[in-house]
């Protein structure tokens, strides 16, 4: 048996020629070899195959019984190894992917219009929207997450992370609220509140949380939730303040009950973000959700 590691794969395209044009010198101009270089290439096919391949005769070459049956083979072959080599593409509207995408409930707040974007151009293809949790890097880089939105900054230096959007921050709390008559509270008035904490990264609200605690001003919680769309509902009859994007806070603006404030100064925006692999960086399939995303945002 030959071992595939001992064969030069740099000669079957000079085999190819040789067999199809069944002279040197018009197999090197299809193969785009100088004719010593084609004959070089022949000596060593020889060699290889321990077989003449081509012989000298009237008018021409002829090939061996050998290099017949190697021909029929090649013809077998060759278009198999031309797909396997041939560029990938991605076609949508044909394609079955199983996409696997994660993410904190904030992310219902433009995920809907990608699904509809992605049912859309492939209906074949599957979406699974899992939650946020801890280990999350752990589950992209086992290959059971594709791709991940969030709020975290770096969620592993492994990772490729690509900033989405800024989002400004706005305060909701209960009409009757002691701050709910200024147009924006005071960092200081805010810290003296008592605060509704979504908790998305180990009990913590990091956007916030992990700002204000570089300039040693933590924020006093009332109550800590999973859920940004929760965090408002608990507000009404407290004196609670919840601190969410303005694109979760402006839902609430019509309601009788609640006032929504600008958060105030010193208070960044959020900075959203999507991550993946590198692995997939070059996933035809995988390109086309990232460009899908940026679409749906863009818009």
């Amino acid at each position: 048996m030959v071992h595939m590691e001992r064969v030069d794969l740099n000669l079957l395209g000079p085999l190819s020629a040789l067999l199809t044009e069944r002279h040197v010198s018009r197999a090197a101009e299809l193969a785009g070899m100088s004719q010593p270089a084609m004959s070089r290439a022949l000596q060593r096919l020889r060699d290889t195959f321990g077989d003449e391949l081509l012989v000298r005769a009237p008018g021409g070459y002829r090939l061996t019984p050998r290099a017949e049956r190697i021909q029929h083979r090649l013809d077998a072959v060759v278009p198999r190894l031309e797909t396997l080599f041939a560029p990938e593409t991605f076609a949508p509207a044909e394609a079955a992917e199983a996409f696997r995408i994660a993410g904190t409930d904030y992310a219902s707040v433009f995920v809907p219009a990608l699904f509809q974007r992605v049912f859309s151009r492939s209906p074949r293809s599957t979406v699974d929207f899992g939650r946020w949790h801890d280990d999350i890097a752990e589950d992209i880089d086992h290959g059971r997450v594709d791709l991940l939105f969030h709020a975290a900054g770096k969620v592993s230096p492994g990772l490729r992370t690509e900033h989405l959007f800024d989002d400004p921050f706005m305060c909701v709390m209960a009409r009757d609220h002691p701050l709910a008559g200024v147009r924006q509270p005071t960092l200081g008035d805010y810290l003296d509140a008592v605060h509704v904490v979504v908790g998305t990264v180990a009990g913590r609200q990091v956007a916030i949380d992990d700002l204000l605690d570089r300039h040693h001003r933590p924020r006093r919680a009332g109550l800590c939730v999973p859920f940004h769309s929760v965090a408002a509902r608990a507000v009404p009859g407290t004196a609670l303040i919840a601190t969410l994007p303005r694109r979760f806070a402006v839902e609430h603006t019509a309601d009788p009950a609640l006032r929504v404030l600008p958060a105030p100064p010193g208070i960044a925006p959020l900075r959203y973000h999507m991550a993946w692999h590198p692995r997939l960086d070059d996933d035809p399939a995988q390109r086309w959700l990232r460009d899908t995303v940026r679409e749906v945002l863009a818009g």
